[in-house]
């Protein structure tokens, strides 16, 4: 997410969310009325009519909170469209190949992929599930995407998840998902580690610590490091990476997104990585505007390729969010929109679009997985 200064506002009825936010946060509460972050977090992004995805107006854009590089320049979705039919035609064309975009948001980036697969598909073999959280989301990205599909020749419907019509080939696209997935917020006390969350105070959430009684999925934590060291994990972005793994049965998993490795996170990072957006303004308080604020932290890719290890996926790259988009057809995409620039301020528009894509967020890797019955055939269309 890239983030600009533009003054916060508050719309008609913000106060009466946030209100019914609290009390939802408040029924999670445990004795004491102690709620781990993860839970917090669950609410504040998802909840229904409660969390920041799930309001009238959208988070993206201009005139929302923040842009994906989706959101910079069509050339993006044009690039990973490539990739996909690289994949389609790895795998060979003799049945249906479904791609599957998990937090499909607004519909941008579907918007570009649909017509960029449209125009080369050959059949009616093509189907685009959009599989989104927010249900103002959902239908605003169903009905965006929805008639396009129908004249580009490929099926569009949305779908609660990956794995709720069974087994697929394919392909699963997540630009900017795993880094927005509820976290838990570990704190080193010098002897053990211990759990951070919120409590409800009134008419606002106050910080709490509990004790961290949940087992921590992976690898154990370190012990012994500077006291007061925080540390975050999300067993929700490991539980997709999971689900992924247990339905593509022949495709390629496309994985965008910010992160580190976990030895940098706690070198770099000691006190977490958590972070909040809201009208172009980042901030680090997520008790601040509660359900209208974005909360993200860095991907921790030591721990999320551990579980697609574990879970059967086969590593076919990790590279730069700008190295793989070069690899995938971007520098050609970019001369052909020059070239076909119907003006000069247009051509600048495309420039400045395409040097934002390359050194914006120059922090983003793509990482590529594959099931295993394919991993022969698409790393050596990689």
């Amino acid at each position: 997410m890239t983030a600009e200064s533009h003054p916060p506002r508050v719309g008609p009825g913000a106060a009466d969310r946030e209100r019914a936010l609290l009390d939802r946060v408040s029924a999670l509460g445990a004795a004491g009325g102690f709620v781990p972050f993860d839970r917090f977090m669950e609410v504040a992004l998802y909840g229904t009519g409660v969390g920041f995805y799930d309001r009238p107006r959208t988070p993206f854009g201009a005139g929302g909170d923040f842009y994906t590089a989706a959101h910079v320049s069509p050339l993006f979705g044009q690039t990973i469209a490539r990739r996909l039919l690289a994949v389609r035609a790895a795998l060979g064309r003799s049945g249906p190949f479904r791609v599957v975009e998990l937090g499909s948001g607004d519909g941008t980036l579907a918007n570009v992929l649909v017509r960029a697969l449209g125009e080369a598909a050959t059949s009616d073999d093509l189907e685009y599930v959009l599989v989104e959280r927010s249900e103002t989301l959902r239908a605003a990205s169903f009905e965006r995407v929805q008639e396009l599909g129908g004249r580009a020749g490929v099926r569009v419907r949305w779908s609660g998840s990956v794995g709720a019509d069974g087994p697929f080939d394919g392909a699963v696209v997540a630009n900017e998902v795993l880094d927005a997935q509820p976290v838990r917020r570990l704190r080193w006390n010098g002897e053990r580690w211990e759990e951070l969350g919120v409590r409800v105070d009134g008419e606002a959430l106050v910080p709490a610590v509990g004790a961290a009684s949940r087992p921590v999925p992976g690898s154990p934590l370190p012990r012994g490091v500077e006291p007061g060291t925080t540390f975050e994990v999300s067993p929700a972005a490991e539980a997709i990476v999971r689900e992924v793994a247990d339905h593509l049965s022949r495709g390629a998993f496309l994985l965008l997104d910010y992160g580190m490795e976990e030895p940098e996170l706690r070198a770099a990072h000691p006190s977490g990585t958590l972070a909040t957006v809201r009208r172009h303004r980042a901030g680090s308080d997520p008790l601040e505007h509660p359900g209208a604020s974005d909360l993200s932290t860095f991907v921790n890719w030591t721990r999320l390729r551990a579980a697609a290890r574990a879970a059967g996926l086969e590593e076919l790259s990790d590279r730069s969010q700008a190295e793989a988009l070069g690899t995938w057809g971007f520098p050609a995409l970019f001369e052909d929109a020059v070239r076909h620039a119907r003006s000069s301020e247009e051509e600048v528009r495309v420039r400045l679009a395409a040097k934002n894509l390359l050194f914006g967020f120059e922090r983003f890797r793509a990482i590529e997985w594959s099931a295993p019955a394919s991993a022969e055939a698409l790393r050596a269309a990689t």
